[in-house]
């Protein structure tokens, strides 16, 4: 029985059973058209979503969205409006007659009266509100300062003021004096000093403070550009002349002449004469006396006396033992007696350390400073040595009148490539020299040797 096998359950039929009108057999089979579609509860929000997407709720979203769009843009729903703000009645030629018969100021009143088209056409008409803006109506802090006035009010209640207000009624109670500007008198009574002097009046206030704090704050002016080329010139001046000092001969010696540097050349290279002797050294000089005694004391050496090994006994032994344990005995007495002397030195070992712990602080510190002072300096990064640039300056004497015939100084590619080598971006490099591996070889042509014959 094939249906009976299709069918799974008592009260379900299978897919061909509800297409058709078909009754099944079993007893329990139920006419498609007759059976009811089961629905879920409409309280769910499956069952809100079930509702929305059927015909009627289809037709009930849009007649409300209707209605919505209707408010936001006429103000209500366009069947309620009258008919005066529906429609309009065109007068046509009677209305143009009637205003020229009307004079200027009754068309001023009139214009007065009657609203613009631009403001009409701008004029929100729309019955739905404007959604409020909650950040526009928050104030930073507000709950800090709702306390803060509670606690003001309290303390005025107790006779207590701020600190600003109280401040304010010192100063209405003890005006500040009102300094007067110098005149031209004082002036003149002001005495003269020199203004690039290190004890002038102007700087006077600023001694003692940190110097770059006092440039970043516009305090101190920063030194002209004169000044350090002058302080660069001394430095390299100093330079060469610790060169030329290292270089120089001591005072002790005589400079080198062409005469002694060819007596210095000349050293071994002349034999002296046959004939030549020195007085003392001819075949007939008598040796001293004591040269016969050294001649035969070298001829005939002395012989060497070896010493006889003899046998120590048996005392000698002991002795010699008893000896060496008195030796350990007393080299051990004597550092029980340096140890125990230690202890009443104590002190002197405590600030023996201290001394010790505060240099070696003292080094850590320098080499710290030392450094930070080498942070910002250039560092050896290839083979060649950083070198400052020369400073772009001009002598009171070079400047030009005019700024138009002034001429520029320094190269800005130049400078940025210095400011790279100084901040150890790039390493120091120089400029590349041409060396040619080959000689050069010069060729006559035989065009030129005609023209020359």
């Amino acid at each position: 029985m094939a249906p009976e096998g299709s069918g799974g359950g008592g009260g379900r039929c299978s897919k061909s059973e509800t297409d058709t009108s078909f009754l099944g057999f079993r007893p329990t089979s139920v006419d498609p058209a007759l059976r009811r579609r089961r629905r879920g509860p409409r309280n769910k929000k499956r069952g809100w979503r079930r509702l929305a997407q059927e015909p009627l709720g289809l037709e009930v979203d849009q007649f409300l969205e209707d209605v919505r769009l209707q408010e936001r843009t006429s103000g209500g729903l366009v069947s309620e409006a009258p008919d005066e703000k529906l429609f309009f009645v065109d007068t046509g030629s009677k209305r143009k007659e009637l205003d020229k018969k009307r004079t200027r100021s009754q068309k001023r009143s009139l214009l007065l009266k009657k609203p613009l088209r631009v403001d009409l056409i701008l004029e929100n008409t729309s019955k739905v509100p404007a959604p409020k803006d909650v950040l526009a109506h928050q104030i930073p802090n507000a709950r800090k300062l709702k306390r803060k006035e509670q606690l003001w009010e309290k303390l005025a209640k107790q006779g207590e003021l701020p600190r600003d207000v109280r401040r304010a009624q010192a100063r209405l109670l003890n005006p500040p004096e009102t300094k007067a500007k110098p005149g031209p008198q004082d002036t003149v009574e002001r005495p003269f000093y020199d203004l690039w002097a290190k004890d002038n009046p102007l700087e006077q206030p600023l001694a003692g403070q940190d110097t770059f704090f006092l440039e970043q704050t516009k305090k101190k002016g920063v030194k002209t550009l004169l000044l350090a080329a002058h302080e660069v010139e001394l430095q390299r001046q100093k330079e060469a002349e610790k060169l030329e000092r290292q270089l120089a001969l001591p005072a002790s010696e005589q400079p080198a002449t062409q005469e002694s540097a060819f007596q210095e050349m000349c050293q071994g290279l002349l034999e002296e004469s046959d004939g030549e002797e020195e007085p003392g050294e001819g075949p007939d000089t008598v040796p001293e006396a004591g040269g016969k005694q050294t001649e035969g004391a070298e001829t005939s050496p002395t012989p060497v006396r070896l010493a006889a090994m003899e046998k120590k006994t048996e005392q000698q032994r002991r002795r010699e033992k008893a000896a060496q344990k008195m030796r350990v005995q007393q080299a051990q007495e004597r550092a029980a007696r340096l140890r125990h002397q230690e202890l009443f030195r104590l002190r002197g070992i405590k600030a023996q350390v201290a001394r010790r712990l505060a240099e070696l602080a003292r080094r850590r510190e320098q080499r710290r400073v030392r450094r930070l002072a080498e942070a910002d300096r250039p560092r050896r990064l290839g083979r060649l040595k950083y070198q400052a640039p020369d400073m772009d300056v001009q002598l009171s004497s070079e400047l030009a009148d005019s700024l138009r015939t002034l001429k520029p100084e320094g190269n800005i590619l130049r400078d940025r490539f210095k400011s790279f080598q100084k901040r150890n971006m790039i390493e120091p490099r120089e400029r590349a020299k041409f060396k040619r591996k080959y000689k050069v070889k010069l060729v006559e042509k035989r065009a030129f040797r005609e023209i020359q014959l």
